[in-house]
């Protein structure tokens, strides 16, 4: 199976390859700046690694991508140069979620199995799933989730996953156990086969971002409304 994957939904980027040589699994893997940067440098370092890794774009039996929830910049950028490069190439995206990916990533670092996912929303609030890990693939335990920091609920003996403890910390459960982690591109090459295989896979035009929030910007007079409420009565 050869496998391109990236994910750009937080503040970094990260790609990978993976293809089987030999009876092994190689993987060869790239990370640097999200954001912004995502955007002008994802390409690049998507051919220099295909390139390193002797592979042909229509080679690949997938392409793999977060598809959220994260980073409206950064989720639209992998959206767009999935599709693109999938059109190009004839060949099938896997859109994956990329708090399921965090959840792998905790498993990979750790060994943890039932983890509650969160990413930093901004705003004030984070982005949350629970996943439970048996038989060799994740469950997702209930909907997603976005809402304020101490509002979370993580069952007994279940961790907390994610990149949003700098800001929030003291806001969340003091007593789940805790791992730093990030949606990755070997997350999601190692999420990929069991995916593939239950038929997840889809053209081109099926890479489509997953929003859980539907609105990022007040307008002006929200703002001023939201001022003159925190201001108090005259």
């Amino acid at each position: 199976m050869k496998l391109l994957a990236f994910d750009t939904s937080t503040e970094a980027l990260s790609i990978a390859v993976g293809w089987e040589a030999g009876g092994r699994l190689e993987r060869l893997e790239h990370s640097g700046p999200g954001g912004a940067q995502a955007s002008a440098t994802l390409i690049p370092a998507v051919q220099d690694l295909l390139r390193r890794a002797g592979l042909r774009l229509q080679a690949l039996d997938a392409i793999v991508f977060g598809r959220g929830p994260g980073s409206f910049t950064g989720l639209r950028t992998a959206c767009s140069v999935a599709q693109g490069l999938a059109f190009g190439a004839n060949v099938p995206v896997l859109p994956v979620d990329t708090l399921m990916a965090l959840a792998e990533q905790a498993r990979i670092q750790q060994g943890a199995t039932q983890v509650v996912a969160l990413l930093d929303a901004r705003m004030d609030e984070v982005y949350s799933a629970a996943y439970a890990f048996g038989d060799g693939v994740w469950r997702q335990q209930g909907e997603f989730r976005l809402g304020r920091p101490e509002a979370l609920e993580v069952p007994p003996g279940w961790v907390l996953a994610g990149n949003a403890f700098k800001a929030y910390g003291d806001r969340l459960p003091a007593a789940a156990d805790r791992i730093e982690a990030l949606p990755t591109a070997a997350a999601l090459l190692a999420l990929a086969p069991a995916l593939l295989a239950a038929g997840r896979a889809v053209d081109a035009a099926g890479a489509l971002p997953l929003y859980i929030r539907d609105k990022v910007a007040q307008t002006t007079q929200e703002r001023a409304d939201a001022r003159a409420l925190a201001a108090g009565p005259p």
